[in-house]
């Protein structure tokens, strides 16, 4: 006898990127920072008391809601703190969004979006995106068609790296009939000299919020631990009513606290891989492996027509000499693969490994 719900049974799960099990592996595959996290973060895990414990943590993560309030210029009614991005998510589409309503998305895009929404029993409109990963001129008017009620947008897209511009942020906002969720979880990666910078935007519009994480530009994804931006009105709802009690552990937020003090220190990182990200793109392009252009800590490379090996052989011969990168086995993305930026070291391992293969 099975117990699942009808829509649980019929769903297949997210599918994680591989998780070498042994430290010698170049992992490029799942978009992780590789530079460490701020040495504050190391001074607060020795400082951390074992006996706080047995204390329940601040059930609000109130000092880093202040803090990253004073940071965007906006009101800590305007922060929410979850347990990774991941758990934002899962909130607004519970808070918002009844079984059976649509949920609005881009393809490709993060492929949590609909298992998210199976899980919810609710109906996923996906939208193509054009050959240049931008969105299609008539996006709100195709979403407010399906009437959807959430719309999930990454910027900068995941897997190509595409920036949507601020302008066209304002639009969505003002277009659309529902919520709309714009995921930043590579903003910190994007050139400062193309000056995106959007959050204001929540004060003007009732249907608008963000997603931040720290697991990719504070180096902290083993800890899991993110935030939302939004106007008051959606926040509250989520923060008073459906979030879970104590979601964020006293550990998590004491980390996360430190990493993100330590502006400065993040901010470098965020240039490095940059700096990586330019060097490696021409050698990448010599190879017959095309980037797109990319704000991101990953690049989307396609392979040549006449490329003797295609994207799924390359991913396999590397993965034998432990590089990971990422293959992803659906339309539109089989002669690609995306690869995360490394450090300096890992990329010319990864660089050496391809001219060998190709």
């Amino acid at each position: 006898m099975g117990f699942e719900r009808r829509n649980i049974q019929g769903m297949e799960g997210y599918t994680p990127g591989e998780q070498p099990g042994d430290s010698n592996t170049i992992k490029l595959n799942t978009n992780e920072n590789p530079y460490p996290p701020s040495p504050r973060v190391a001074s607060a895990v020795r400082e951390f008391s074992s006996a706080s414990l047995r204390r329940y943590p601040p059930p609000m993560a109130d000092q880093f809601r202040e803090m990253a309030a004073s940071r965007h210029g906006l009101n800590k009614d305007n922060i929410i703190a979850t347990r990774g991005g991941d758990e934002l998510l899962r909130l607004v589409i519970t808070t918002f969004v009844d079984p059976g309503e649509v949920i609005a998305m881009t393809d490709p895009t993060y492929s949590l979006y609909p298992v998210l929404a199976q899980i919810q029993d609710c109906t996923t409109y996906k939208i193509p995106l054009e050959t240049d990963w931008s969105l299609p001129r008539d996006f709100a008017e195709q979403v407010n068609a399906s009437n959807a009620k959430l719309t999930f947008v990454v910027n900068p897209h995941a897997p190509s790296g595409y920036l949507i511009d601020g302008e066209t942020i304002r639009n969505l906002a003002e277009d659309l009939n529902g919520i709309v969720l714009i995921d930043e979880a590579y903003v910190d990666f994007i050139d400062p000299r193309r000056g995106y910078d959007c959050l204001s935007l929540v004060t003007e519009y009732n249907n608008l919020i963000f997603l931040r994480t720290l697991s990719k530009g504070y180096s902290l994804a083993g800890l899991r631990f993110g935030y939302g931006i939004g106007n008051q009105e959606l926040i509250q709802p989520i923060l008073q009513k459906t979030r879970d009690s104590y979601n964020l552990d006293a550990f998590s937020q004491r980390i996360a606290t430190a990493a993100f003090k330590d502006h400065d220190y993040a901010r470098g990182t965020w240039q490095k891989v940059r700096d990586e990200r330019d060097r490696i793109s021409p050698l990448l392009r010599q190879l017959g492996l095309d980037p797109t252009a990319s704000e991101s800590n990953f690049l989307l490379v396609q392979l040549a027509s006449d490329s003797s090996l295609t994207a799924k052989e390359i991913y396999e011969a590397l993965k034998q000499q432990q590089i990971l990168i990422r293959y992803f086995d659906q339309p539109r993305l089989l002669d690609k693969l995306r690869i995360t930026v490394g450090s300096y070291g890992e990329n010319e391992h990864l660089i050496a490994a391809l001219r060998e293969l190709l």
